[in-house]
C-alpha cells in the first residue's frame, strides 16, 4: 500500500478516537447549537487543518513542542468571555436574525479561532505530532485532519438534535456551562504547564 495512504489512513484513526470525548469534540456541540452546520464545520476544518499542518512540521521537522502554558491561559481567558457572553443571550429582531444566519463569515472566524486557541497544545496535537515522526507528513496531515474533523461533525450533528429539542434558556445555560467548564480545564493546564 502507498506510504502516503498508510499514513493518512493511521493518522485518521488515532485522531477520530483521541478526539473521541475531548474538549473540542464538545465545543463543537456546542457551537452547533447556536449556529449553524456549515460555517461551524468550516471553522473547525479551517483550524484543524492549521494546527496539525504545524504539528506535522514539528513532529517531521523540529521534534519539539510549542509552549503551551501561556497559549492555553489566554484560551481560558478567551472562554470565561465566550460563557459570559452566552449567558448573558442577545435579544434579536426577525431582520437581525435573518442577517445573523447570512454573517457565514464571522462565524466560521469565531469558530475557527476558539478551535485554533484549543486545539494548540492538546493530545491530539501532540498525538500529530508523534504520528509525524513515524509516517510521512503530508499523509499524516491529512489524515489527522479528517479524523479530528469526522469526529467533531458527530457532535455538531448530535448539537443540532438538541437545538431543536431543547428550550433556548436551556441550551444558553448549557453552552455557557461549557465555555466555563472550557476555561476551567485550560487555566489548569495552563497552570500545570507554567509551574512545571
Amino acid at each position: 500500500m502507498d506510504a502516503v495512504l498508510v499514513s493518512t489512513l493511521v493518522s485518521f484513526w488515532v485522531i477520530f478516537v483521541a478526539e473521541l470525548g475531548d474538549k473540542s469534540q464538545l465545543m463543537a456541540l456546542t457551537f452547533a447549537t447556536r449556529y449553524r452546520v456549515w460555517p461551524v464545520l468550516i471553522g473547525i476544518t479551517v483550524a484543524t487543518a492549521v494546527v496539525h499542518l504545524a504539528s506535522v512540521a514539528l513532529g517531521a521537522g523540529l521534534g519539539a513542542a510549542l509552549p503551551t502554558g501561556w497559549i492555553n491561559l489566554a484560551a481560558a481567558l478567551a472562554f470565561v468571555a465566550f460563557g459570559l457572553w452566552t449567558l448573558r443571550g442577545d435579544v434579536l429582531t426577525d431582520e437581525e436574525k435573518a442577517k445573523a444566519q447570512r454573517q457565514v463569515k464571522s462565524v466560521v472566524i469565531a469558530v475557527g479561532t476558539a478551535f485554533f486557541l484549543a486545539e494548540l497544545g492538546d493530545k491530539t496535537m501532540l498525538a500529530t505530532i508523534t504520528l509525524a515522526t513515524d509516517h510521512g507528513w503530508f499523509g499524516t496531515w491529512i489524515g489527522s485532519t479528517l479524523g479530528m474533523v469526522a469526529a467533531d461533525a458527530l457532535a455538531i450533528i448530535i448539537g443540532r438534535w438538541l437545538g431543536r429539542s431543547l428550550p433556548e434558556r436551556a441550551i444558553r445555560i448549557g453552552a455557557s456551562v461549557l465555555f466555563f467548564a472550557f476555561a476551567v480545564w485550560l487555566g489548569i493546564d495552563a497552570i500545570a504547564e507554567l509551574t512545571a
